[in-house]
Parts: C-alpha cells; sequence; structure tokens
C-alpha cells in the first residue's frame, strides 16, 4: 500500500473514530485511565495493515469475513490507545448517493462489510487486553476481552473468542495483520 494511500486511510479511520464533540488534539490525549493501558510492549505500537480476518468453525473450515483481500489499518500509540477499521476489498456503493436514502439491502452490506472500533490495549508477553469505546458494532461499545496473540517478525496474529457474527455457531475470530513501514 502507498504512503498517500496509508495516510488517505489514516486521517479517514480519525475521521471515522472520534466522536463529534471530541476534537483531534483531545483524541489525542492519553485516556482517563491511561495508567491501567499503560504496558504496552514496543512490538505493538505503530500501524498495521491487515493481511486476513477469518472465522474458524469447529471443523475446521474457515469464511472470509470481508471477502477475499481485506483491507484495514490497525493504529496504536505508547499509551495503548487505538483505533481500527477493517473493510472489505470491494463493496457496493448507495444506488441514491446519499447514505440517509439507502435501501435495506445497501445498509446491510455497508454493516456486514465494514468493522471500526477505537479503546485502548494493554499486552504481556502471553496476553493482549483491550476496552473498546465505541465500535461500529454498538454491541462491543464497552466490551472488556483478552486473547492470546503472535507476533512473527513483521506479522501479529491473535484470535477474537467471540466475533461479532458466527460465535453462535462456535466459531472464533482469527486476525493476521503486517507492520507498516514507513
Amino acid at each position: 500500500m502507498s504512503r498517500a494511500k496509508l495516510i488517505l486511510l489514516a486521517a479517514s479511520l480519525a475521521a471515522l473514530a472520534l466522536p463529534p464533540m471530541l476534537s483531534a488534539q483531545d483524541a489525542m490525549k492519553p485516556s482517563p485511565n491511561a495508567s491501567a493501558h499503560a504496558m504496552v510492549p514496543k512490538e505493538l505500537i505503530g500501524a498495521w495493515t491487515l493481511v486476513r480476518c477469518d472465522n474458524v468453525y469447529p471443523d475446521g473450515h474457515r469464511v472470509e469475513l470481508y471477502g477475499p483481500n481485506p483491507e484495514g489499518m490497525w493504529l496504536i500509540d505508547a499509551q495503548g490507545d487505538y483505533m481500527m477499521q477493517i473493510v472489505r476489498a470491494k463493496r457496493m456503493p448507495f444506488a441514491a448517493n446519499d447514505k440517509s436514502k439507502g435501501t435495506a439491502d445497501e445498509y446491510r452490506a455497508a454493516s456486514m462489510d465494514s468493522n471500526a472500533h477505537y479503546g485502548h490495549i494493554s499486552a504481556d508477553a502471553n496476553a493482549m487486553r483491550s476496552e473498546i469505546v465505541h465500535a461500529s458494532f454498538p454491541n462491543w461499545d464497552g466490551k472488556i476481552g483478552s486473547s492470546s496473540y503472535t507476533i512473527n517478525g513483521d506479522e501479529l496474529t491473535y484470535s477474537v473468542a467471540k466475533p461479532s457474527s458466527g460465535a453462535a455457531e462456535g466459531a472464533h475470530g482469527e486476525v493476521v495483520w503486517r507492520r507498516v513501514h514507513s
């Protein structure tokens, strides 16, 4: 991904992740709970681009939640504040070219084809802990979770015990990110 695309994606993420009344300057301040989230290994800090985001079912089959070659960015700062967005690479535009005038199918596709959230993470050598402040899937607002993770070279892999879809059928999420070098 070109540097210009990464900058545009990061700017888009910032616009999507900030609540309307929160300025960009305020959003960059450490959270009130920053001391509780201060343990962020230096290996996690930075920008990551999505490699894969699958649901893995008990029988071993995989479902690519955002289709082949999904795109995404995960930005993590030294205080553990983060913002993440995942999108299907090929999405259908709204026919009316107006977000407020979509059809039920267009709204459903827009919801299923993207996932965005921001919050705080901390980690040690074995587990990553997250506290989602707000998410595009509202059931995840305020969600606190923990998962094992591995970093192998420039790739970071972790599991999501209860993904936003498929959990009722016993699926867990598997997400792989690659470090962005500037």
